[in-house]
């Protein structure tokens, strides 16, 4: 039986249009969706599709030019808003770990909620090892990036994300730069999470982990939403030629 969905809506994208001054077509065309409390909502589509610009507007890190995007009821994308806040509610986790290499996994998980949300070193250290347990890594929290594996770094960066106590989580693509036997480490916390209630959008290529993980998919191509399903319809029965062209490179059992 399918999750029922909250009804709570935490963003809301109305619109959206964006366009790189090196590109002769648009990134986003008209993009619009609700991302509801508690959803994991995974986009697929092919490479250059637009799903990393559309993670990105949703945090800020890139600027559109037209459109909206609400978080809570309040719009974002207009002059004035401290995405530096914003940022502490919409957690990312990209590719490359971003992790500085020069200090300890438990000083960069703790840089943040201690320098931006002022939290005292003991609590901020105390919330970072419960974390780092959580994942599997409270032995490796003196250790240096250098010394992790590509997984272990990955879940090293969920962490730094997520004790900022984010009410949305973005991963992009989080698990195509490692080799294939550290992924599974690393989907299985993306899992546990999803178990736990936490509100997530998931770039992936790891078709099995999004039919598994998803609550709702949504099909990019040309920087336009081409569909949006339910897993077991979008995987089994996609509406769209285009949808059903993409899926025909996956083998299902």
């Amino acid at each position: 039986m399918a999750k029922l969905i909250n009804e709570e809506v935490l963003l809301e994208i109305n619109h959206l249009y964006k366009r790189f001054e090196s590109m002769n077509v648009p990134a986003l065309n008209d993009v619009s969706l609700k991302l509801h409390k508690q959803e994991v909502l995974v986009i697929l589509g092919p490479s250059g599709c637009g799903k990393s610009t559309l993670l990105r507007c949703m945090n800020g890190l890139e600027r559109i030019q037209s459109g909206e995007i609400k978080l809570n009821g309040t719009i974002i994308t207009q002059e004035g808003t401290d995405w530096r806040e914003i940022r502490q509610n919409v957690g990312m986790v990209f590719q490359n770990y971003e992790l500085f290499p020069h200090i300890t996994v438990l000083e960069n998980i703790t840089l943040g909620p201690m320098r931006v949300q002022k939290r005292a070193k003991k609590e901020a250290e105390k919330a970072a090892e419960t974390l780092l347990d959580r994942v599997g890594l409270l032995e490796k929290k003196n250790a240096y990036p250098r010394q992790l594996s590509g997984g272990q770094k990955q879940r090293a960066a969920i962490v730094r994300a997520l004790i900022m106590r984010p009410e949305i989580m973005l991963f992009d693509e989080i698990t195509a730069a490692l080799d294939p036997e550290m992924v599974r480490e690393v989907l299985d916390v993306m899992l546990n999470l999803a178990k736990s209630g936490m509100t997530m959008v998931i770039i992936t290529h790891e078709i099995p982990f999004a039919r598994s993980v998803a609550d709702r998919i949504i099909f990019m191509d040309a920087g336009e939403i081409v569909e949006e399903n339910e897993p077991h319809q979008f995987f089994t029965q996609p509406s769209t030629e285009r949808a059903k062209k993409f899926l025909n490179i996956f083998e299902f059992d």
